[in-house]
């Protein structure tokens, strides 16, 4: 388990002691966390790394799972798609079994604390059981700005009762009458995910993954879906092989849903007819692969058409990697337009920026190096920990 001194070697200068000043404001205070599950983006991801960092800087730190019947998960997922702006039917009776679960996952968890932070849709009606006493925030990890009309008007009710909402950018809540606050979220840089890697140990994964390095190569790490438009990342790729001889490689995982298998399958398609087109299907977590493919990478591209706050390009300038994003969700925060990589409109302006990045590998190697610093600075977990413990003696003081 990693301790707060670790993080001296990696994060700015002086975060650790700033840290420790906050800390000793609200030490023994109880902090509980409330997620759907342990694993997987978004919550898992981000509190995994914070909570032995909050006891471990003196915080009563708890971190609780909620969960339910088949029905219950169902409706958590479309109620969630259907904030997120998704064409979702919610049935009267389904949202009336997914309250009911939580008022009994409620019963069997101690929910007495200081600060309770209950995380995205899954256990958000377990706000209808809170006992007296301590303060309540919703933590939204995605865009819910233009939520299906119905499905606002059922969690609205819902968000109000809690002391706070805190969302990832201003711009992806809605109005309330309850305080909103602002928390991105961080890579944890010691994580198997983002740990330096020798050349022997990446060179080493990917001959595991089959993937050659003689060539230039394009990488994108993402879900297979519309949204993380990898079709599109390969017609990009298309137009710079008639200039430059590079190998794509998309990974990343398949949903469970018909979308992803059909873009799944288009993908494997166009690698039929082209061997410098890799697809790789990774499970959730491979994060040893995915730190191999990153730091192998020349370019690394993210060209999402919509996307929430994903971290994939802040992943990638920790390695040093310059990178080109889409205009969508929270990438043009982590992108520094020209400094640290481009953000493009359309699959001509991808590619104009990889073969800019290829035929200029100084400028390419200052915007990887300017990258890293600008993660250290706003996107580690010690400055994910820092607004945590902002907030704590925020609404404890």
């Amino acid at each position: 388990m990693m301790r707060l001194d670790d993080y001296r070697q990696v994060a700015s200068p002086g975060a650790v002691d700033i840290i420790l000043k906050l800390a000793e404001r609200v030490r023994g205070r109880r902090l509980l966390h409330l997620s759907g599950g342990r694993f997987g983006a978004g919550a898992p991801e981000a509190l995994q790394p914070l909570i032995p960092l909050l006891n471990d800087v003196g915080i009563d730190a708890a971190w609780e799972i909620t969960g339910g019947d088949p029905v219950f998960y169902a409706t958590s997922a479309a109620l969630q798609d259907a904030l997120e702006g998704g064409e979702r039917v919610l049935d009267d009776e389904a949202l009336g079994h997914w309250m009911e679960m939580n008022r009994i996952n409620a019963k069997k968890i101690r929910l007495e604390a200081d600060v309770v932070v209950v995380h995205d849709v899954q256990p958000a009606s377990i706000v209808s059981s809170r006992p007296g006493g301590g303060r309540w925030l919703w933590r939204c990890h995605f865009d819910c700005s233009a939520p299906q009309r119905r499905a606002w008007s059922v969690f609205r009710a819902l968000v109000e009762q809690y002391d706070g909402a805190v969302f990832p950018l201003p711009r992806f809540g809605r109005r309330l009458g309850i305080p909103q606050y602002v928390i991105q979220p961080s890579i944890d840089p010691l994580s198997e995910k983002h740990r330096e890697m020798a050349p022997r140990e990446v060179t080493r994964v990917l001959q595991a993954l089959g993937v050659a390095q003689d060539r230039p190569l394009l990488v994108q790490i993402g879900l297979f879906t519309r949204a993380a438009d990898p079709l599109g990342v390969v017609n990009a790729y298309r137009l710079v092989k008639k200039h430059h001889p590079v190998r794509l490689v998309l990974a990343g995982t398949a949903g469970d849903d018909p979308e992803s298998y059909d873009v799944l399958a288009e993908l494997r398609r166009a690698a039929e007819h082209d061997p410098d087109i890799l697809v790789r299907e990774l499970p959730p977590d491979a994060y040893l692969q995915i730190n191999a493919l990153q730091r192998a990478a020349t370019v690394v591209l993210h060209k999402s058409v919509r996307e929430g706050f994903g971290l994939g390009v802040a992943e990638a300038m920790w390695k040093g990697k310059p990178v080109i994003g889409g205009i969508a969700g929270g990438l043009t925060q982590q992108i520094v337009y020209d400094v640290t990589g481009y953000a493009v409109h359309s699959v001509e302006g991808a590619a104009f920026r990889v073969r800019h990045l290829l035929n200029n590998p100084d400028i390419a190697a200052r915007m990887g190096a300017a990258g890293r610093e600008l993660v250290r600075r706003q996107f580690l977990v010690t400055r994910h920990l820092t607004d945590y413990l902002a907030l704590l003696i925020h609404l404890t003081s």
